[in-house]
C-alpha cells in the first residue's frame, strides 16, 4: 500500500468542502458477494436479457426467481472492514453520504447512515397488483414462492389487479428507470461536492457513472480507490488495492 498517495488522500479529504463516495460490487467483494459482471457472477451464467428485465418478470416470474434465488446469499453477507470504516468517516464529517450501485444493504449494516441506493435493494419487496410493499422477513414467511401470483398478502391495502399478487425485488432491472427519488437524492448528494471517493466500481454502468464527471465540472477532485482502475476514469488520485485495507488505513489517517 502507498502510504504517501494514502497520506495525500487525507490531506485532500481533510480540505474539501463536501467530500462524496461513489461505491460499486467491488467493496461487497470482500464480504462475499460475487462481482455480477465477473468470471463466477450471475451474468455468466444468465443471460440479463432474458433474467434480468421487467418484461422477462412478468412473463415468467418463475423463471427469473431461480436467478434471484441465488440473491438470497447476499442477506447471509456481512459487512467488511471497509465499509465500517466508510461510516466511520461519515460519522466523523469526512465524507457526507454514499451513493452506491449495489443492493446489498452493506453500508446501512456497518453504520452509514446517508445512503442512496441507485439500483434498489434486495431487502425489500413490492406487490405489483396492489403496491403494498414488505421486509424480506415477511416474504421469507409465506407459503408461496415470492415471484408466483398468489392470493393477496396480508397487508395489502387495496385489491390487486388482477386479482393476485406478484412480489417483485424493489432492485432496478435493465429496462426499468433508476427511481426518480434516487436521483434527486443523488442530484442533492453531488451538488457542491468538491471530492469523490470512487471505490469498488467500473464506472461503466450509467446514469452513476456520471457522477464522478460532474463532481470534477464542478471544480472537484477524484479519488480512485480500486483494486483493478478503471478504465477511462483518469483519476486525480489512485489508491490501488483491496476496500477492506485501503478504507480503514485512510480512516486511520483522517481520524487519528
Amino acid at each position: 500500500m502507498n502510504t504517501q498517495a494514502i497520506d495525500l488522500a487525507a490531506q485532500w479529504i481533510k480540505s474539501a468542502g463536501k467530500a462524496i463516495a461513489l461505491t460499486g460490487a467491488g467493496v461487497s467483494t470482500e464480504s462475499g458477494i460475487p462481482d455480477f459482471r465477473g468470471a463466477s457472477g450471475l451474468w455468466s451464467r444468465y443471460s440479463p436479457a432474458e433474467y434480468a428485465t421487467l418484461g422477462a418478470f412478468l412473463r415468467n416470474p418463475g423463471k427469473v426467481w431461480n436467478m434471484l434465488a441465488e440473491l438470497e446469499s447476499l442477506l447471509d453477507a456481512q459487512p467488511n472492514p471497509g465499509h465500517h470504516a466508510l461510516a466511520r468517516l461519515e460519522h466523523a464529517g469526512s465524507v457526507v453520504g454514499i451513493v452506491t450501485q449495489n443492493i446489498d444493504g452493506l453500508h446501512q449494516a456497518a453504520g452509514s447512515r446517508k445512503v442512496v441506493e441507485f439500483h434498489g435493494s434486495n431487502r425489500t419487496f413490492t406487490c405489483l397488483g396492489c403496491g403494498a410493499r414488505f421486509e424480506r422477513d415477511a416474504v421469507r414467511a409465506m407459503d408461496k414462492l415470492p415471484g408466483t401470483r398468489m392470493p393477496r398478502p396480508t397487508g395489502c391495502e387495496r385489491p390487486a389487479r388482477p386479482p393476485s399478487c406478484i412480489l417483485k425485488p424493489d432492485v432496478v432491472f435493465f429496462d426499468e428507470m433508476i427511481p426518480q427519488q434516487a436521483v434527486a437524492a443523488s442530484d442533492r448528494l453531488v451538488a457542491g461536492a468538491d471530492l469523490i471517493l470512487v471505490i469498488g466500481t467500473s464506472c461503466e454502468v450509467y446514469p452513476a457513472a456520471a457522477i464522478p464527471a460532474q463532481v470534477r465540472r464542478q471544480g472537484g477532485k477524484v479519488i480512485e480507490i480500486n483494486l483493478v482502475p478503471a478504465d477511462g476514469l483518469h483519476p486525480d488520485l489512485l489508491l490501488q488495492g483491496k476496500f477492506g485495507e485501503v478504507l480503514p488505513a485512510l480512516a486511520s489517517r483522517l481520524l487519528a
